[in-house]
């Protein structure tokens, strides 16, 4: 008779959350061969609610370590003490991660003293520049090393984990589970903004820690040029809620005409405002996944990025976080339509919407494999 078997999935943030959502789902549709205990980290709280009411996911078990202005360390340090007594009495046969955050870093690390097996979903993102994305960066690769599957979303990916000697029969390309997310959630989403006649609305979204102070500063001048400059262009910002983004936004974008900030949407409504948009400035990570199936161009507000797939297929662009070239490469794309069409494509640069369905039967032969005494890599060669 086959074995019912537990699997711990842990995470923390909306992007986690929105990104492990379809494997909950998939998972927990068979009940029969899976046990599936959910734990969230609370690293990020509001945000966090929102997708596991979209997904209707209940938590088993709730952290609740978001504190006031939270430190990376108070992060991992939480995670770690809070997270230890949850699997030393739950001992499940596999914990999930997913990406890149502190709370997966921290998760699979605690995982990792209990000797518990590990499976990376979104595996395989570098840029090789371990500021940049922080801390995201060396969370990926520090997962990597302590990881037993590794979910790599693209070929780009696998090759990396390969190049850094992981062991290939190890690494499995089941497309990225964001794409799962947005094709479930489009068929759900009727959700649109209110625009000037004639208007472009360019969707802009700012976080990153590394852009935080002069740099972001900068950004937000250029967003003022550009709307400025050009009276068929009306800005829509949802802006995140970290004090250091708040409150550098609010100084200098408040109050300017066609230019409207927002509170933090729930993932369909800025679903269906990214639909809305004709063109998206970002220095968000998921974004840069979303909006080529979309077909939506996208100016990547960063130095480096770890997903350079859109980039080289055409639908985004690498611009940077100094002003004058923001604006430049803006004003480009508002002028040309011909260069707006060439980035204008409905592509699957990150996966099918089946990346749920591919890990979940990973799952099934690995567990097998375990319970049988069988080699997983042999059998998966």
């Amino acid at each position: 008779m086959r074995r019912r078997y537990k699997i711990l999935i842990s995470f923390g943030t909306r992007p986690e959350a929105i990104k492990l959502g379809p494997v909950v789902k998939e998972l927990q549709r068979y009940p029969d061969r899976f046990q599936v205990v959910v734990v969230a980290t609370a690293q990020h709280r509001e945000m966090l609610d929102q997708v596991l009411n979209i997904f209707d996911i209940v938590p088993n078990y709730d952290l609740q370590i978001m504190a006031k202005n939270q430190s990376l360390s108070y992060v991992v340090v939480k995670i770690l003490t809070r997270l230890e007594p949850v699997l030393k009495k739950e001992k499940p046969d596999i914990l999930l991660v997913q990406g890149d955050a502190s709370s997966a870093f921290a998760s699979a690390l605690a995982a990792y003293y209990q000797k518990i097996p590990i499976g990376h979903v979104e595996a395989g993102l570098r840029t090789y520049d371990k500021y940049s994305p922080f801390p995201e960066e060396i969370n990926r690769r520090f997962i990597a090393l302590i990881a037993d599957i590794h979910f790599a979303p693209t070929r780009l990916a696998f090759q990396n984990l390969i190049a850094e000697g992981v062991d290939k029969e190890r690494i499995h390309i089941s497309g990225n589970t964001v794409i799962d997310a947005l094709q479930w959630i489009l068929k759900k989403t009727k959700y649109s903004l209110q625009q000037g006649k004639n208007t472009k609305i360019l969707l802009v979204t700012l976080h990153r820690r590394e852009n935080f102070g002069s740099l972001l500063r900068g950004i937000c001048e250029a967003l003022l040029t550009i709307v400025r400059r050009h009276p068929d262009v009306e800005v829509v910002f949802p802006v995140h809620p970290n004090p250091n983004v708040r409150k550098t936004v609010s100084s200098i974008l408040s109050g300017e005409k066609r230019l409207r900030l927002l509170p933090p949407l729930n993932y369909p409504e800025f679903v269906g405002l990214m639909k809305q948009a004709y063109l998206i400035l970002t220095d968000s990570g998921g974004i840069q996944e979303e909006a080529p199936t979309l077909g939506k161009p996208v100016l990547v507000l960063r130095e480096k990025t770890e997903r350079p797939e859109a980039i080289k297929f055409g639908t985004a662009l690498l611009v940077g976080t100094k002003p004058e070239q923001i604006i430049t490469v803006t004003e480009r794309i508002l002028s040309s339509k011909r260069f707006y069409q060439r980035m204008v494509r409905n592509v699957n640069v990150y996966g099918d919407g089946k990346a749920a369905l591919r890990i979940r039967r990973i799952l099934s032969q690995w567990l097998a494999s375990v319970d049988s005494g069988h080699n997983f890599l042999k059998l998966c060669s």
